[in-house]
């Protein structure tokens, strides 16, 4: 979805003389697991419902979606298979098992979440805007806890400690090709309005998930 993961990797050390933050108890950890994608998944059915897209895997799964009829969960968990291996080699099997955790509960949740609630009205824009906070917001409580939603997020990473591509280069590369797809499967309008969605997400992100702000540990 975006490039947020670079940021563990530049978390500010405590000195010797700041108070080292406690570290999350496990319970704490799956409350946060299963309480930020369920808001993730929030936004995935309303974004599913009017019709709109994302970046990263989401996005790639919402095209699949769109084009084929194929079941988003299964597709999305489908997609981020491969790129587990990466994740273990750069950021721990802790953080990997916790994405996988992740990955799957939004897959579970995404189908769930539209047997619980239903849309007799709701408009692209307010899907688009709300649809992008609940996402941000249910992103940054699994960075919060070194959790993630996996996919090019880990590949970008890897693409820059390999070759030395920049990792934001590389992802924007990544979301603008699903974006251009997307023009073969949405109209203009739904594209314009994933635009909106995208800046509000990330924005929500830019201005939550500062190093120092928040310590993830």
């Amino acid at each position: 979805m975006s490039t947020w993961l670079s940021r563990f990797r530049s978390l500010p050390v405590a000195g010797p003389a700041t108070v080292p933050p406690s570290r999350h108890k496990p319970h704490e950890d799956i409350q946060a697991l299963l309480t930020g994608t369920l808001f993730v998944a929030l936004g995935v059915v309303m974004f599913r419902h009017t019709g709109l897209i994302t970046g990263g895997t989401a996005g790639l799964a919402f095209l699949l979606h769109y084009a084929t009829g194929w079941n988003f969960s299964l597709v999305f968990f489908a997609i981020n298979l491969p790129f587990y291996g990466l994740a273990f080699q750069r950021m721990g099997w802790v953080f990997t098992l916790k994405t996988f955790a992740a990955v799957a509960l939004l897959a579970v949740f995404a189908q769930w979440v539209p047997q619980g609630i239903t849309f007799g009205v709701l408009s692209t824009g307010f899907a688009a805007v709300t649809g992008g906070l609940l996402m941000g917001a249910g992103m940054l409580m699994l960075f919060r806890h070194r959790a993630s939603l996996g996919g090019f997020n880990v590949l970008v990473l890897y693409l820059q400690e390999r070759f030395g591509w920049r990792a934001g280069h590389v992802q924007m590369a990544f979301d603008c090709a699903i974006v251009l797809a997307a023009i073969a499967v949405v109209d203009w309008a739904q594209i314009l309005w994933s635009v909106l969605g995208a800046v509000v997400l990330n924005m929500t992100l830019a201005i939550n998930h500062r190093p120092g702000r928040y310590m993830a540990v």
